[in-house]
């Protein structure tokens, strides 16, 4: 039961302090929606899509102004496509992508998360058809989001589909070059991906979902890194107690909307993400946080250390909240979208092996990190395939989400503005990995993934 007061408690965060919901997104089951005749589903999916979010964003709009509580994005997430649409060719998946575009035209949402594919352990024709041309579904689109699953756990690692989504990404970034390469930002390879995960790019309606659902996901960098300069120079278990206290009051202003919106819609609350997700804005970063926790840096030495107190204090604050946590919970580190991840990099501070090494106690993982456009395709698949191995040997979401940005080199910029900010170019490693990639197959799972 919520506590209406206890929420007016956090009022000056919003106002001071940038605490908002990041978004809430509805999940609609796509089963239904089958059909041999590519047209007939194109139109059964429009259909189901804008029924069922007709007044998602009214319904927004409302709690915001009933609470005061800014809520960011208003978003939808369907059936990973690839799973409803078959056995249909390469075109009839760019008729659905265009079809989930214009669905969420019509409903006034910032993205639309689904054109997905669960390939962890091998590819049906329907997901090889429907990779093969997300690059182009993703220029030809505004608000459509893609991810794909490379690997689990309980599978191990699929090599195949690690060098297909090399090539997609490179291939999105080229067609996608007028716009400082857009289209990589709007797709996520993942390890272990969560079914009921709200945020973009990687969100889509898991097949243990119900017909509906709504899922919310919370913020508030802003808020945790305030808490942790009033709490001054305390030792480290006060530090995690109060940001732990402080998370809780975050995840109840989202259990709060979660609960809302549920009602009003008339659907299932399926969970409260309690991610830190940081913004360009000034005092709405992650990498802030760290340093106010001690280090002179985000990337210094140290700062894996203090991520993981950070994740930890944040996820046990966090299920005290909500008897329904989810997704990914925890702290993002993106460097586009995080203001201090931007300066560490800016000063050479950060690199992208320290970020990869953060990555084994953060939230999800490479996160829109952008390098230069020539890294060859092999070196790509490198980068995923380190990230990927990470997740599935520690038994946690990871995921990947890189820009080679077109015709752009080190020391240069991308600047997307809004929530994806911008984004220096980092130089990496660029020894080639393509005999280890090119032999394919599958990696097989770890031996702790034997637990029956």
């Amino acid at each position: 039961m919520v506590n209406t007061k206890d929420i007016l408690e956090t009022i000056n965060m919003i106002h001071e302090e940038n605490l908002d919901i990041r978004t809430i997104t509805m999940g609609i089951s796509l089963y239904d929606c089958v059909s041999e005749d590519e047209d007939r589903l194109c139109d059964k999916i429009y259909d189901k899509i804008t029924t069922s979010a007709h007044d998602l964003v009214s319904v927004g709009g409302d709690i915001e102004k009933k609470y005061g509580i800014p809520i960011v994005n208003k978003r939808v997430s369907v059936t990973p496509i690839s799973l409803v649409g078959g056995t249909l060719s390469p075109d009839g998946y760019i008729k659905v992508a265009k079809t989930l575009d214009r669905a969420a035209k019509v409903l006034g949402i910032n993205f639309i998360g689904g054109f997905s594919a669960l390939v962890q352990k091998g590819m049906t024709r329907g997901a090889e058809n429907m990779i093969s041309i997300i690059p182009e579904a993703l220029t030809e689109t505004d608000f459509v989001c893609s991810s794909v699953n490379v690997a689990s756990t309980k599978a191990g690692i699929n090599m195949d589909a690690i060098k297909l989504m090399g090539g997609a990404i490179k291939r999105a970034a080229y067609l996608t070059r007028d716009k400082d390469s857009i289209g990589c930002a709007k797709l996520v390879v993942f390890a272990n991906v969560p079914e009921d995960n709200p945020f973009m790019a990687g969100a889509f309606h898991g097949i243990g979902e119900p017909e509906n659902v709504i899922n919310v996901g919370v913020s508030g960098p802003g808020v945790v890194s305030s808490a942790i300069k009033r709490a001054g120079d305390c030792d480290l278990s006060e530090l995690a107690d109060v940001i732990k206290k402080t998370a809780f009051k975050i995840t109840r202003v989202g259990q709060l909307v979660a609960s809302e919106a549920a009602r009003a819609l008339n659907t299932p609350f399926g969970i409260v993400d309690l991610s830190l997700a940081p913004t360009p804005a000034v005092g709405d970063s992650v990498a802030h946080i760290l340093e106010n926790m001690g280090l002179e840096s985000c990337g210094a030495h140290g700062t894996t250390a203090t991520l993981a107190m950070l994740n930890d204090a944040v996820k046990k604050g966090g299920v005290m909240a909500s008897s329904h946590v989810g997704g990914l919970s925890g702290a993002f580190i993106p460097v586009s979208e995080d203001a201090g991840m931007i300066a560490a990099v800016e000063r050479g501070a950060l690199t992208l092996e320290k970020l990869e090494a953060m990555t084994a106690v953060c939230s999800v993982g490479l996160d829109m990190i952008a390098i230069p456009g020539d890294v060859p395709e092999d070196v790509i698949c490198g980068i995923i395939a380190d990230e990927i191995a990470i997740g599935v040997v520690n038994t946690k979401t990871t995921a990947v989400r890189v820009i080679p940005a077109y015709g752009k080199g080190a020391g240069d910029c991308i600047d997307y503005g809004g929530l994806l900010g911008r984004a220096p170019i980092m130089e990496i490693n660029r020894y080639s990995p393509a005999k280890f990639i090119n032999r394919g197959g599958r990696i097989p799972a770890p031996i702790h993934s034997l637990k029956n």
